[in-house]
């Protein structure tokens, strides 16, 4: 809290010098009023952190002044502290029921005074961080909502293209073969079975992509970077599993001449089955995305017990935007049947990057070129 704001009402001038004498040793600024509607009139001006209010005034009184305050929604939280000469207990009950937080006996005590008024402030600040703590979980809330509608939305509009796509594939080789293969040669057959299995192979790819996405998603509160022990032989791989696994990749693409490997000699501490699964989707990715004979690079540099694995190509790229929107079931600029997927890849790289303590970070220049980097641990 900044230097709170004190705002006194009192209709005896000389009872502002007592009460600026009394807490002349605590860093408040003190303003003054001397009736209710004058206090009520400066609210906006003086925005106070609490309010020492006489109860004995002329024409508005402290109780009065007290109650219209109060019923000022913005105004409710600043605690309310009754001066008062008044001592029958039905007196000070009429000022607890008007609203009033506390209230003090005149002639006033220094220590009790300034008691009171840390405890009063203390409270409004406690109230500021919970009514702070709250907007926030408002406006998180709010985000929640709209990413879990956008989510909704990208859900509605790719998953039933990319399992009717290859159903597709796979049922109408079928129906093709059962009504029409006797008048088909073996070329032709042959031809229907391997687009029936390319079809099958994609659907296995989708359900298999979208089984290690949810298993990634509910496991990830128990997965932390504490719980890898990086001196497990399971862990231990080199720079040649890269290498190997991209080479796979790009072959399957038919990018295999495109793929530049320059790598530094490194050993990691990641599962040999997570470090293919990281370069593969990301190979697949670059080729995806890049036309034929233009490069897939693929560099590594350690640096602080860390190794910085890149996949640069030049292909479409991406904007700021889009990068900034990458998740689960999101798509961009989708150009052509060869471009499928549920948009699982990056998160998938994202999630098991987490589990290492490493990161993902994403640079690209629309149209031009696009660098994928992660960062995963060394042994």
């Amino acid at each position: 809290m900044n230097t709170p704001s004190i705002l006194i009402v009192d209709d005896e001038p000389d009872n502002f010098d007592v009460i600026e004498a009394l807490l002349s040793s605590e860093p408040y600024q003190l303003h003054y009023v001397s009736d209710g509607q004058e206090a009520i009139d400066s609210l906006e001006i003086f925005n106070p952190d609490l309010i020492l209010l006489d109860v004995m005034m002329p024409f508005l009184d402290g109780i009065e002044a007290c109650q219209q305050i109060k019923a000022l929604a913005e105004w409710q939280a600043v605690p309310i502290i009754m001066v008062t000469a008044l001592t029958d207990k039905e007196d000070l009950a009429r000022c607890l029921k008007a609203g009033a937080d506390d209230f003090i006996s005149k002639p006033v005590n220094r220590i009790e005074l300034q008691a009171r008024i840390h405890s009063m402030l203390r409270i409004k600040e406690q109230y500021e961080k919970i009514k702070m703590l709250a907007k926030i979980q408002e406006n998180t809330i709010e985000v929640l909502g709209k990413s879990l509608q956008e989510l909704r939305g990208n859900l509605s509009r790719t998953l039933p293209h990319e399992l009717n796509t290859p159903l597709n594939g796979i049922f109408g080789a079928f129906n093709l073969l059962l009504d029409c293969r006797e008048d088909m040669s073996e070329e032709e057959i042959d031809e229907l079975l391997m687009i029936a299995k390319k079809s099958a192979l994609r659907l296995e790819r989708l359900s298999q992509r979208y089984l290690t996405y949810v298993q990634l998603s509910l496991n990830a509160s128990k997965l932390d970077e504490s719980g890898i022990n990086r001196k497990d032989s399971e862990l231990i791989c080199n720079q040649d599993w890269i290498e190997m696994t991209a080479k796979t990749q790009a072959e399957k693409a038919n990018r295999l001449a495109d793929l530049v490997c320059n790598l530094e000699d490194a050993k990691l501490a990641v599962r040999i089955k997570d470090l293919q699964c990281i370069v593969g989707e990301l190979v697949e990715n670059a080729c995806k995305f890049s036309q034929p004979g233009t490069p897939v690079t693929i560099t590594s540099e350690s640096i602080n017990n860390m190794l910085y694995l890149s996949i640069c190509d030049r292909g479409r790229g991406m904007t700021e935007e889009q990068i900034a929107k990458i998740g689960a079931f999101m798509q961009f600029e989708r150009q052509d049947y060869q471009q499928e997927g549920l948009g699982l890849g990056l998160e998938i790289i994202k999630k098991i990057a987490k589990v290492y303590g490493g990161e993902l970070l994403i640079s690209s220049l629309y149209n031009k070129e696009t660098k994928v980097t992660i960062t995963l641990p060394l042994v």
